[in-house]
């Protein structure tokens, strides 16, 4: 399974995860115990040119990510040579389109939050195209993935549709577009993960998909080579100040995760708190269409087969930190907000529902809107903060019931990880809403670390996973204390201010 020929030599001290965000990118270097030798992260602008849409500029995603590297590599006094192999891990249903030629974008990246194909997804759903596209996908019709972000390119950018039936024109997820400039445009490629959400790529049969491609008006020539997620992939050129690493690790953040939190066996759950919330559950290696609107996904395999996982995507998460921060000016930085929340022993009645670009899971609602009820004449910034870390815990716990009422096989704990997974209060809550135990690792920073645990894999680094198994440390563990009784009603009156927020824009 592990090309132990190819083992990485003994001098080499590390392996470089860089770690492509919604808001920032992030590089950190992990050492064999699995431990954090430094990191460097930088944040990038995020453009609204118009409600729904969210975009970024692709060049400041790729020099970002570029510049972050080279700062890890100079925090640690490592040099390339030292660096055994890169893993890469990014924001997943971003779509970026560019000229094979020259390799530059023909339009801003349109970021997975972005809802402007919201008619064609229902235009989509009205034609009958639903079910084929969910037994071959796992996916549901939502602007959230990447197959009608193309499409509305291909449609809108001038020139673009003829340009890409000439085959001048590459697609890729963020994973594609950093490798392709890594390498110098020697490699197109993604990897399995990533693949699978783009609504074009048949995960039971492990494959682009003619029909699908047909259905979202996508030329074949654009797409990517897939990869499997722990495998030798290419090079970084001598021009980047990485020259000579490999390139031997890939996938999407969220299975990244799901693989540093070594939830490898069918049952294994873990929840990741990001700009949005990603809950998966490992189901092994057989498809399962869900029955309540979860999706089922590819896990990154370091066995090269197909593993798949359900997975509960919540949009909005940590981002309803910044906009505390960033449109009320309630706090000076994200982590000003657990002490803020803390100023008051709970939310005097203000219940938050942040569905500023819809809800995901379980309901998929791209026309739900924000709301906050429960305000009175003494509510003050602590209960507002209070709140919107206690919507993060709620939203959690409803795609951990949609998870429940699927496998039957409730959790004896789940796994976090993620920047909001130190707030310690919050934590606690969120133990309290699920009613079983949350567990944080030593290295929350588990995305990096799955990524650099598939790259490791795949040039010998570490020999196998049970080597990462026997790393592990767990840091705290936070059980429930609140009753089940008082768990129901905190539940039952989010669930009543969901509803609310489903039917404001009627």
């Amino acid at each position: 399974m592990f090309d132990l020929a190819r083992r990485a030599d003994d001098s080499m001290a590390y392996i470089l995860a860089l770690d492509q965000g919604t808001t920032s990118s992030r590089a950190i270097l992990f050492d064999r115990a699995g431990a954090i030798a430094a990191v460097a992260q930088k944040e990038f602008r995020q453009f609204y040119p118009q409600q729904g849409w969210v975009e970024h500029d692709p060049t400041e995603i790729l020099t970002s990510q570029l510049s972050c590297a080279v700062e890890a590599l100079g925090k640690a006094g490592a040099r390339p040579r030292d660096v055994a192999a890169i893993g890469i891990t990014n924001q997943r249903e971003t779509v970026i389109v560019w000229e094979r030629a020259t390799g530059k974008a023909i339009c801003p990246a349109i970021v997975w939050q972005d809802r402007r194909t919201a008619a064609q997804c229902k235009a989509l759903v009205e034609s009958g195209a639903e079910d084929e596209i969910a037994s071959k996908t796992g996916l549901v019709i939502d602007p959230y993935f990447s197959g009608t972000k193309i499409q509305w390119i291909l449609d809108n950018v001038e020139g673009a549709r003829a340009r890409a039936e000439r085959g001048e024109l590459a697609f890729g997820t963020v994973d594609s577009w950093l490798v392709w400039n890594l390498t110098s445009g020697k490699r197109h490629v993604t990897d399995y993960t990533n693949a699978s959400r783009t609504l074009l790529f048949n995960i039971v049969k492990g494959e682009w998909d003619a029909d699908l491609l047909r259905i979202f008006g996508v030329p074949e020539s654009m797409l990517p080579e897939v990869a499997w997620s722990s495998e030798r992939i290419g090079e970084v050129t001598t021009t980047l100040g990485l020259g000579g690493v490999a390139i031997a690790g890939m996938a999407g953040d969220q299975q990244a995760a799901l693989f540093g939190q070594l939830c490898w066996n069918a049952g294994d759950a873990k929840n990741t708190y990001g700009t949005g919330c990603f809950l998966l559950q490992n189901i092994g290696t057989q498809f399962v269409r869900s029955r309540h609107r979860l999706i089922t996904t590819l896990a990154a395999s370091a066995q090269r087969r197909l593993e798949y996982a359900l997975e509960g995507s919540v949009f909005i998460g940590g981002a309803v930190v910044q906009w505390l921060r960033d449109n009320l000016k309630l706090i000076g930085s994200s982590a000003d907000v657990e002490q803020l929340a803390a100023s008051v022993p709970d939310t005097n009645g203000v219940v938050f529902v942040p569905a500023f670009v819809g809800l995901g899971a379980p309901h998929w609602d791209p026309h739900a809107s924000g709301l906050m009820i429960g305000l009175r004449r003494d509510t003050n910034p602590g209960h507002v903060a209070r709140a919107a870390l206690e919507s993060i815990a709620f939203q959690v716990a409803d795609v951990l019931d949609a998870v429940h009422s699927e496998t039957n096989a409730p959790l004896a704990a789940l796994r976090v990880d993620g920047g909001a997974a130190v707030n310690d209060l919050m934590m606690q809550f969120q133990a309290d809403m699920l009613g079983v135990p949350v567990v944080r690792p030593r290295v929350t920073e588990t995305t990096a670390l799955g990524a650099a645990y598939l790259a490791g894999l795949a040039v010998g680094f570490w020999a196998s996973p049970e080597e990462m198994r026997e790393q592990r440390q767990d840091d705290v563990r936070f059980a429930p204390t609140m009753s089940a009784e008082d768990r129901a009603a905190r539940l039952a009156r989010w669930r009543r201010a969901v509803e609310r927020a489903r039917n404001w824009s009627e």
